[in-house]
């Protein structure tokens, strides 16, 4: 079997990491090269412990020129902002070449959305166009045609495997209110005063409360998706290292048997969503996984329902949701290095 060959770039971040360590095992795609600004020339090994022995791969100082030479597949691990200049030139130097990019640089469709969001224009509002929002349980069709991907953030993975069967049912109108808590490996490797784990550990913080980034995506989503609602979502900073755990509340005209039945209808073919009924969702059960867990309840006079999601920000909300639509891309089995269950607690 001639395995197709794919390029990391980023790849000494915790998003790049996971992405190098699920490529380095996976059975039907060879990682030829990882690229970085720093750490250059350094084995692998040296800069990601558990991937010691693994590769004998080092970190490299790629152009985009370069990391798209006999590849078929870049997968990127960068910044925003460094996304924004490395895509043009991928694509100048290799337009067939498959791109997954886990930036939030090409996520929204409409260039005014991303100008309110971020001040400013999109420096190539011509390329927003040409990405598909890689949610596969949404866009699975699209994203098996794509040619580029942008990878949703981790709540917005989140919250919309959680309403977004409740969209597309009419069920979503009036204010959703969305709490998100997360762990801190979702703010990078470096250590900032708010995302230091030893006082982050000790505490629980709002961060970005009702502005937070993502959650424009959410909105243009779950509008694409029938909602007529409005997300209002708080993130939390948690005292946990790795995961996600979503939490929406809503007034909605259905009872909980028939939100599930619509969770278990839409999640039918998704191998990667499990929906609960026995228990409710949680980080512990998905933790080192790519699988995503969603749950509801209803208050006792069914007037209120709230609906969870819980996953591991950098597998099922990171780097492994990037790999699961790369499988599509090149068609490949979905789940294709995706299906350990991760450990237990």
């Amino acid at each position: 079997m001639v395995k197709a060959h794919a390029t990391v770039l980023g790849g000494t971040g915790y998003g790049g990491a996971e992405m190098v360590r699920r490529l380095l095992h996976h059975p039907e795609v060879s990682l030829v090269r990882v690229g970085s600004i720093d750490h250059v020339d350094e084995p692998i090994g040296h800069v990601h412990p558990n991937l010691h022995g693994a590769t004998d791969l080092r970190f490299e100082a790629l152009t985009p020129e370069a990391a798209v030479d006999g590849v078929d597949v870049v997968l990127l691990g960068l910044p925003h902002g460094a996304s924004l200049e490395v895509v043009p030139r991928l694509l100048s130097a290799h337009p067939d070449v498959l791109i997954v990019d886990m930036s939030g640089a090409f996520r929204l469709d409409d260039p005014e959305t991303y100008a309110n969001r971020y001040g400013k224009p999109h420096p190539h509002p011509e390329l927003l166009r040409r990405f598909v929002y890689g949610l596969p349980e949404r866009h699975r069709e699209r994203i098996q045609t794509a040619r580029a991907v942008a990878s949703p953030g981790c709540f917005a993975t989140s919250v919309q495997l959680a309403l977004i069967p409740l969209a597309r049912r009419g069920l979503l109108q009036g204010d959703v209110h969305v709490v998100g808590m997360t762990g801190s490996s979702g703010a990078g490797a470096a250590a900032l005063p708010t995302t230091h784990h030893p006082v982050r550990s000790v505490t629980l913080r709002p961060y970005a409360p009702l502005k937070h980034v993502q959650s424009f995506e959410m909105t243009e989503q779950l509008a694409e998706a029938g909602a007529r609602a409005r997300i209002q979502f708080v993130p939390v900073s948690a005292p946990l290292s790795r995961g996600i755990l979503s939490i929406a509340q809503m007034e909605v005209d259905a009872s909980e048997a028939e939100l599930r039945a619509a969770l278990v209808d839409d999640y039918a073919d998704a191998p990667l969503v499990r929906v609960l009924e026995h228990r409710d969702p949680e980080v512990a059960a998905v933790a080192g996984s790519a699988y995503a867990e969603v749950g509801v309840r209803c208050a006792p006079d069914g007037s209120t329902a709230a609906v969870f999601c819980a996953l591991d920000n950098l597998i099922k909300g990171g780097a492994g949701q990037a790999i699961q639509s790369m499988n599509l891309m090149l068609g490949l089995p979905e789940t294709a290095g995706l299906e350990d269950p991760g450990s237990w607690p």
